[in-house]
């Protein structure tokens, strides 16, 4: 016996459709975004799964921070780039970042920071938040981006796993010319990178306001850095 044809959409379920959907669209581009970009190389293999947990509570941590659009980029491999779409689904951000592997490949930051700049110019980004241990490209070419992010108010915000002194310096200028921050972490203080993007979640939500209206040290030591 054939099967009765489908029921097809009328015309009125197809506009509320596409009316629902415009509206999400809308108001995930109306929200503050935070760019929050990682290497994922296999450098960072040995205390990828501590670091990893880490960043996934933190997406959690912005469900409870109103109206908060996060991207996830990061790269590994061979030329590997991957950028989500803008999210404010802290669920869904963390099990994104749940299926990221580390995969031996060279740094691509410069990549990363003309990623953010095109971004920024296509809907205004709060904060890049960069997490890295390494830097295998010139630091006056990541110095240059870094200080074009600065003239469009766009801060980045480095934290450092470990304590190679070359990536400190490379850090520690992008991160004065962009007008944001530095700090480090190590596998042992998961806590501090913790507070840290809770600090920078709070600030790209809500400005420095929200930092000076914080408590913590993380708020403080973030606050230390920023432009007046």
């Amino acid at each position: 016996m054939a099967k009765p044809p489908a029921r097809s959409s009328s015309s009125q379920e197809i506009d509320r459709f596409l009316q629902r959907s415009k509206n999400i669209t809308e108001f995930v581009s109306k929200q503050p975004r935070l760019l929050f970009a990682i290497d994922a190389t296999a450098s960072r293999q040995p205390t990828w799964n501590s670091a990893s947990k880490v960043q996934q509570e933190m997406f959690q941590a912005t469900g409870t921070i109103a109206s908060l659009a996060v991207q996830l980029a990061y790269y590994r491999g061979f030329q590997q780039f991957s950028a989500s779409p803008w999210l404010s689904d802290s669920r869904q951000l963390a099990r994104l970042m749940s299926t990221v592997q580390c995969e031996g490949g060279h740094t691509q930051i410069a990549r990363l920071l003309r990623h953010a700049l095109e971004e920024h110019r296509k809907v205004p980004v709060r904060a890049v938040v960069f997490i890295g241990d390494a830097v295998e490209e010139s630091p006056d070419t990541l110095c240059d981006l870094a200080g074009q992010s600065g003239l469009l108010k766009l801060p980045l915000f480095l934290f450092q796993e470990g304590t190679e002194r070359t990536v400190e310096t490379t850090f520690r200028s992008m991160a004065r010319l962009s007008g944001g921050a530095f700090a480090r972490f190590d596998s042992s203080s998961a806590g501090t990178l913790a507070g840290l993007l809770g600090a920078v979640a709070r600030y790209a939500a809500g400005g420095r306001a929200a930092l000076e209206n914080s408590s913590g040290e993380s708020a403080r030591l973030l606050l230390q850095q920023l432009r007046p």
